[in-house]
Parts: structure tokens; sequence; C-alpha cells
């Protein structure tokens, strides 16, 4: 199921977000592995909905998890992000979306090497560093 959608905030993100941002927030798609552009990253800073900015991830929360994803183990406010289960693709997972603009970003796992155990598996595209 898409995103919290209606048809005439669609075509304004159509206009806002690149295809792969739009198919990623707007329609629960995935990038592919390894691709994005915050894989890798080490800069500080504040990660935010790329769709709306919302404040999501502090880089201090950030680890290589190995999966191919930016891997966070907390979130750095929680009131911005929405827990939603997912049975999609015969699977049992926890969705994690922007809580203000209905965006999807990734899932969360209970699989983190931290004290949280949690890692949230978030797009590349579904955010924006913001460095300090």
């Amino acid at each position: 199921m898409p995103a919290k959608k209606n048809p005439d905030m669609d075509k304004e993100w159509k206009k806002k977000l690149s295809a792969e941002q739009y198919h990623v927030l707007r329609e629960k798609g995935t990038e592919a592995p390894f691709t994005g552009k915050y894989v890798h990253t080490k800069d500080k800073g504040m990660y935010t909905c790329a769709a709306c900015g919302a404040e999501l991830f502090s880089s201090d929360a950030k680890f290589d998890s190995g999966t191919g994803w930016p891997s966070f183990d907390r979130p750095e406010n929680v009131k911005n992000i929405e827990l939603v289960e997912d049975n999609s693709h015969f699977m049992r997972r926890v969705e994690v979306n922007c809580k203000k603009c209905g965006s999807h970003l990734g899932h969360v796992f209970d699989d983190g090497p931290t004290k949280t155990r949690k890692r949230f598996c978030i797009n590349s595209c579904s955010l924006e560093l913001k460095k300090k």
C-alpha cells in the first residue's frame, strides 16, 4: 500500500522528488543495496526526511551494518517516526515511516550490534544529511 496519498498532493510529490525518491518514499519501494549516497558516509550531522525535512536520525546513531543501506540504532526524534507492521512479500517486518508526511523510509530489525539491539535500515534516497 502506498504512503498516505491524496490525488492533489501526488502531482506535487512527483515535482519535488526524483523518480527513485518517489518510488521509495511514496510507493514503498527499496533502493538497490550498496547504491545509496549515504551507505558509507561518515560525515557528522542530522539526517532528515528527503520529502518534508523532519529530523529523523543523528549521525551519532549511524553504524555500518554491512547490509548495503544506512543503518541507525535509534531515531533522534521518536516523535517524527511511525512504526507500522509490514507483512508484505511473505515476511513479517516493521516498516519505518516519517510521521510528518507519511513517507516510507525503510524497516527496523531487532538484530543491531549496540545496546538498543535495533537496526533501522533506511534507504539513502529517503534521507537528506544536514552536515554539522
